[in-house]
């Protein structure tokens, strides 16, 4: 086991059980039980002060009183996977882009492949918006919690499937 992984606690949402993981400092990790490419770590962790907050913070985006959030961020990757997951911070509330204009804001326009790799991978899920990022054609694609809570975390946020906002 990582031994990052050192504190945790489950939210109980409409779309399933959230597990944070928090290192001690900063949440590393946001999965749902079926996630994809969620790390292997025991589920008998206690909790910390982060993931308290963090649990806080996400029951209020479900109950609807917060389009953002405010936690000490630490997600592992590679520098270019930290630049995708960075730029997916920018992307406001109820509003989509795409893997395109994802990749020509942080400077690399023929990198939507690459964009779309590391969405996939991004650790912290929900707080770090990979669900709001969709295909050219207005598509929900590819979602490590899988399309159904992706389209869900859309409706629920007021995105229209295939209503993107202009990045400039």
């Amino acid at each position: 086991m990582d031994e990052r992984y050192r504190y945790s606690i489950d939210i109980p949402c409409p779309v399933g059980v959230w597990t944070v993981v928090s290192a001690g400092a900063a949440v590393i990790g946001i999965y749902l039980a079926k996630h994809k490419n969620r790390p292997d770590f025991p589920s008998n962790l206690p909790a910390d002060r982060i993931c308290k907050q963090a649990a806080i913070q996400i029951e209020e985006y479900f109950a609807g009183d917060r389009d953002q959030f405010d936690l000490p961020l630490a997600p592992m990757g590679t520098e270019f996977e930290k630049r995708v997951w960075n730029a997916l911070l920018e992307i406001p509330f109820g509003t989509t882009w795409s893997y395109g204009q994802l990749a020509r804001y942080i400077g690399s326009p023929k990198a939507a492949r690459a964009v779309g790799a590391a969405n996939g991978r991004n650790p912290i899920s929900l707080v770090i918006p990979c669900h709001r990022v969709i295909g050219s054609s207005g598509k929900h694609v590819g979602y490590g919690g899988g399309l159904p809570v992706k389209a869900w975390l859309l409706a629920h946020e007021g995105a229209e499937c295939g209503a993107t906002v202009a990045v400039s």
